[in-house]
């Protein structure tokens, strides 16, 4: 697929480097001409110097073919102006744009073909707002995904001592449970993909994905490790648009305060939040930590701007008392150095997003992709079509579809019934078929499964 990606930030590079090595045909444009020499000597794309929005270097990029534009520059306005110009002179099929600010996101009636011809809005701070809101929401999980509406769910935990699975072979499942169907998807171990067997037995350590009915998802937890408590209080560090945002979210249901360096800032927030109490000054302050009984609280979430800042503070929450810390991390090479430790969970805004843009690069009817462990494996939710003679997934038991390596079918929602996958059940048109891939490179082989004859789509 040709792509045009508009912006050589983060989410921009991050995106190039994860469909470059994909054996797509990658474009990246950005004004900043240093920043694109290092993603030209690291990955194989294409680059151009200049402003994003202009005519001129959106035809220079191979706009008159390109079958996607990207627009993920640090400017709302310019991503708008880029996908008009891209509609009006180029004709650009699909056209994807980072937009930030929530006054744009309000207006449906603003992006449509007669207004600002955008195709896909992706706003990365809903979606970090989404993915801390589902862990707070499941305590223990470290990565949790939705698939076919919510009705499933795919959740990543920490095996620890005292499992009741912990040092057991995963076909016993079946008798610590016997009423609750489930699958384990893959397991890392040491860095490491495992796929799953009925023989395999989970470590302490192990990362464990298993699939579930979203109704069934705490039960299984607390197979692997010992089942945290609810949540109930927050401190949040960083009252920016995330952390608005989070506060706006959860004031509802928890007991939410947030910490703030900025006065006005604080002000501000105090006036939108309705029950969230705000605090201002400085979240690395261990007297204005302790005033606020860090001790007592279930969750401290750092979303400041500064990953150093972000770390700090989370680091003299922990040893303060907090029970769980999550720290924003804008540079994703940070991430894996500083989970696991006395950080809980590091969450990365370019990995969250990248998620949301996947699926629209996909090829055949896929209609979820989840980036999992920093981009190294995927969760895919793709629909299968035709009939026996046109698909290869169509009216074929699971067990005989020859699937490439790294790859599990994890479950199948038909309808609104919901079904763990076991060798035997038979694929339908229209069911959505959720897959574990542990080697990104057999994505194409994936994809192809689920393409229906010639022409079909």
């Amino acid at each position: 697929m040709k792509i045009i990606i508009l912006g050589a930030g983060q989410v921009g590079g991050t995106l190039a480097e994860n469909l470059a090595s994909e054996e797509n045909d990658i474009t990246v444009v950005d004004t900043d001409g240093e920043r694109l020499r290092e993603l030209q000597d690291r990955i194989d794309i294409r680059t151009l110097q200049g402003k994003a929005s202009f005519p001129s270097i959106l035809k220079q990029a191979g706009a008159d073919d390109a079958e996607m534009l990207v627009a993920v520059t640090n400017s709302d306005e310019v991503n708008m102006v880029a996908c008009q110009v891209a509609y009006t002179l180029f004709q650009t099929p699909t056209k994807i744009a980072r937009i930030r600010q929530s006054a744009y996101m309000t207006k449906d009636e603003l992006f449509n073909d007669e207004a600002c011809p955008v195709d896909v809005l992706i706003s990365p701070e809903q979606v970090v707002t989404n993915h801390i809101v589902r862990l707070i929401e499941h305590p223990g999980a470290l990565q949790v995904m939705d698939f076919a509406g919510r009705k499933l769910q795919l959740v990543a935990v920490k095996a620890y001592y005292g499992g009741p699975l912990v040092n057991q072979e995963l076909r016993t499942i079946r008798e610590h449970m016997p009423n609750v169907d489930t699958r384990v998807a893959a397991i890392f171990r040491r860095g490491k993909a495992i796929v799953p067997e009925g023989s395999t037995v989970i470590e302490v350590d192990d990362e464990v994905f298993f699939i579930a009915d979203r109704k069934d998802i705490r039960a299984v937890m607390s197979e692997m490790r010992r089942l945290d408590s609810d949540y109930k209080r927050i401190i949040i560090a960083g009252g920016g648009n995330i952390g608005l945002r989070l506060a706006e979210t959860l004031e509802g249901q928890y007991k939410v305060k947030v910490i703030d360096h900025n006065l006005e800032r604080c002000h501000y927030l105090s006036q939108v939040l309705n029950k969230a109490m705000v605090f201002n000054g400085n979240a690395s302050d261990k007297e204005l930590l302790l005033s606020e009984n860090i001790e007592e609280t279930d969750v401290f979430c750092a979303l400041t701007n500064d990953d150093e800042a972000n770390v700090m503070a989370s680091m003299l929450a922990k040893r303060l008392g907090a029970r769980k810390v999550m720290a924003l991390i804008n540079n994703p090479a940070y991430v894996d150095l500083v989970q696991g430790g006395e950080i809980d969970i590091a969450i990365s805004p370019q990995l969250s997003t990248i998620s949301s843009l996947l699926r629209h690069v996909r090829k055949g009817d896929v209609v979820n992709v989840h980036s999992l462990r920093r981009g190294a494996a995927e969760a895919i939710e793709a629909v299968a079509h035709g009939d026996e003679r046109n698909s290869k997934v169509v009216g074929k038991n699971i067990g005989d579809i020859e699937l490439p390596s790294g790859t599990t079918i994890g479950a199948i929602v038909r309808n609104d019934e919901v079904l763990i996958a076991h060798d035997h059940i038979k694929i339908e048109s229209e069911d959505h078929v959720i897959m574990f891939l542990t080697n990104k490179k057999k994505i194409k082989e994936v994809e192809k499964l689920f393409q229906v004859g010639l022409g079909f789509f």
